[in-house]
């Protein structure tokens, strides 16, 4: 009898997947490292294939792990890095790389589009215009028309994968409803394709794969797919749907007013909704949730690549005392009412995501004598957390009821407990660390699953499947210290963002 379900996760690192039963529990889990191609700034490709053959060797993994037989697995699912786009011939296969989030060549269609149509796009998709599809695929209309002239249709990684496991010809590629806010061709609140954005743009609608639920059955693994995963071939085959979409089914984001915390390489937060209402004002995106009446109003900034980069900064990249762990260690020290003031830290390094500033910048202020390393370290950290007050209180001006209660915590952050510790006081929620660690190929199994028909209720099944490891209390000394300090920031990053943006 089938009993497990496959989940994969196509990153932009690595592919992961995890095989789970119904209920929750992980079987086996496995992960097989991508390559970036990096041929110049803001040039960043990916090899499609690569996509396809690290899943394959993920899920052979995790079954020969497993110790199942091949028929034990009764539906595969993928998710995977959104923002991105790549072209498939009539074949289904390949006729671009895969053009990353991470490549910024577009960035002249981006202005032209944002400038000319930003407030259209906000409106239908519920995202600014961003490096994302739409200004991608002009640009490879422009500057490669030889090869945009092969494409069939433009899909996802998730797809293409799914796709390929399915040999499906590129009249069947797809995309699932999760990345329509990405696009910035679609009417998100209807789940179509817009003519109108589409026109303005010069896509034409032929070239654009039909859009379905996460949970649709695209088709059946083929016997070489079957043979290369380690499964039975015409096991089911779900569309899948975005990593972050994923993420947040596997972390139990299902009802309205659920705050989850995404605490990856970007920090993203996330606010559980049931309609769509897109934000003129540019600081959250719309996305739509992998239940059919969920949408998830959220916005993020680098995070995780933060705490990543305070060693090079305050340590020169050294062992010892200059570790991560000893910079944290430090924070942590430094971390009290009494200290909970100066410096601060405002953390756009790279530019403001949103509401988006690409030419903002960071820098530490109010920096004197007394200050130490562990200071400039909390900082770091509580930036951070001060601009999730700012998400949050934006979505709240959208989503006022139900109030949120708490908020949940994923990714590699989860496990930070100074961290947690500060976001609770300076939201003035409580923290939750759930019980699990691989989020987003659990979110893709269990939309195999109900694709199967063994999961009857995403919502309920996601839920009673993630309990609560740790649970991390606001303290009220500091959240009032923080009340005072978040005007503070609020005024530093503002000066900070107006200095960046031409007059």
């Amino acid at each position: 009898m089938s009993e497990l379900l496959a989940g994969v996760d196509v990153g932009t690192q690595s592919v992961k997947a995890g095989l789970f039963s119904p209920a929750g529990r992980c079987v086996a889990e496995s992960a097989v490292p991508l390559a970036l191609e990096r041929r110049g700034a803001g040039d960043v490709e990916q090899d499609p294939e690569s996509f396809v053959a690290a899943a394959q060797q993920a899920i052979a993994a995790c079954a020969a792990r497993a110790g199942r037989p091949a028929g034990a697995v009764a539906a595969v699912a993928v998710a995977g890095q959104m923002a991105g786009v790549l072209g498939v011939g009539a074949d289904g296969r390949a006729v671009t790389p895969y053009d990353s989030w991470l490549d910024s060549r577009c960035s002249a269609e981006l202005a032209e589009l944002a400038e000319r149509i930003g407030d259209e796009v906000v409106e239908r998709t519920g995202c600014p215009p961003m490096v994302a599809h739409a200004p991608k695929i002009v640009w490879w209309r422009r500057r490669r028309p030889e090869v945009y002239e092969r494409v069939a249709k433009w899909v996802v990684p998730s797809a293409y994968v799914a796709g390929r496991f399915c040999g499906l010809p590129g009249r069947d590629a797809y995309v699932d409803w999760t990345h329509l806010h990405f696009t910035g061709l679609a009417e998100a609140a209807t789940s179509t394709w817009s003519p109108f954005l589409a026109g303005e743009v010069g896509v034409d609608l032929s070239l654009l794969p039909r859009i379905v639920a996460p949970t649709e059955t695209v088709g059946e693994l083929t016997p070489e797919a079957a043979a290369a995963c380690g499964l039975r071939p015409g096991t089911p085959v779900a569309a899948g749907l975005g990593d972050t979409a994923a993420g947040a089914l596997g972390a139990g984001l299902v009802a309205p007013g659920q705050l989850l915390d995404t605490a990856g390489t970007a920090a993203v937060l996330g606010l559980s909704a049931s309609d769509y209402r897109p934000d003129a004002s540019r600081t959250l995106v719309s996305m739509r949730g992998a239940l059919p009446d969920q949408w998830v109003a959220l916005s993020y900034l680098a995070g995780g690549s933060l705490v990543t980069w305070l060693p090079q900064a305050l340590a020169g990249g050294g062992g010892g005392e200059g570790t991560l762990a000893a910079l944290l260690g430090e924070a942590g020290s430094a971390l009290s009412p009494r200290r909970a003031g100066r410096p601060l830290f405002v953390p756009h390094l790279g530019g403001r995501i949103l509401p988006p500033a690409a030419k903002a910048r960071g820098a530490w202020v109010g920096v004197d004598f007394s200050h130490t390393r562990g200071d400039l370290a909390r900082a770091v950290l509580e930036s951070v957390a001060f601009e999730y007050a700012g998400f949050l209180e934006r979505a709240l001006e959208l989503f006022p009821d139900p109030a949120p209660r708490e908020v949940r915590v994923i990714g590699g952050g989860q496990a930070d407990a100074l961290w947690n510790r500060i976001k609770a006081s300076v939201l003035g929620l409580p923290y939750l660390r759930l019980a699990r660690t691989s989020f987003g190929c659990f979110g893709a199994a269990l939309v195999a699953g109900a694709a199967a028909g063994l999961v009857d209720d995403l919502g309920a099944a996601a839920l009673a499947a993630t309990p609560v490891a740790e649970r991390y209390e606001p303290d009220p000394a500091l959240h009032a210290v923080y009340a005072e300090r978040l005007a503070e920031y609020r005024e530093t990053a503002a000066v900070l963002v107006h200095e960046a943006v031409p007059a």
